[in-house]
């Protein structure tokens, strides 16, 4: 799931940088995506309620896989909302919250496979952290640029909302940090 995080998540930065012409198609492979992301979920869900030993608590598994999910629907409703709205042009600070996004991803995977691999997985985590923090930097400044110098309203609407969607994709992404830290600490 954490790789169809990242594949989607690579979509969507390719999407916003290459622009409108190419966002739709991107949308519509991140919802491809999502649909995997859907089974997997549903495909967890079937095992666990199949399993009686898992490696790790079936409530982390679970835990994980909704955080996990969440973060797949934040990559798609950005997406579907960057190719709706139809930005023109899509500001930097849009490709530049892409961008984060796909390194929450990216590490994300990372911190999955030191997970598997038995390896630790803090230093990912706080990566994660440090990612999301600068998100919510970048929001409040780009925001408040948006508020002093926005002369069309519905383009104000638009921009602020996927703003806040990709802004929210990273707080996704650190729950589900927060959450693997809680397994770490649990089975330590």
């Amino acid at each position: 799931q954490a790789e169809l995080i990242a594949e989607a998540s690579e979509s969507l930065v390719a999407g916003a940088r290459a622009g409108n012409a190419y966002l739709t198609r991107a949308s519509l492979e991140i919802q491809k995506l999502e649909s995997q992301g859907d089974e997997v979920i549903h495909e967890i869900f079937t095992r666990l309620n199949k399993t009686f030993i898992t490696p790790i608590d079936p409530e982390d598994i679970h835990s994980l896989s909704s955080s996990l999910d969440d973060v797949l629907d934040g990559i798609e409703d950005a997406a579907y909302r960057m190719s709706a709205y139809r930005l023109e042009p899509i500001p930097p600070a849009v490709i530049e919250l892409c961008e984060i996004v796909a390194a929450c991803a990216r590490t994300l995977v990372a911190a999955f496979r030191s997970l598997e691999e038995g390896k630790p997985l803090l230093e990912h985590c706080i990566e994660i952290n440090r990612l999301e923090d600068y998100a919510d930097k970048l929001v409040r400044r780009v925001l408040a640029d948006l508020f002093r110098n926005a002369t069309n309203p519905i383009e104000f609407i638009k921009v602020k909302e996927v703003y806040e969607v990709l802004e929210a994709t990273t707080d996704r992404c650190e729950d589900v940090a927060d959450v693997l830290q809680g397994v770490v600490v649990k089975n330590s």
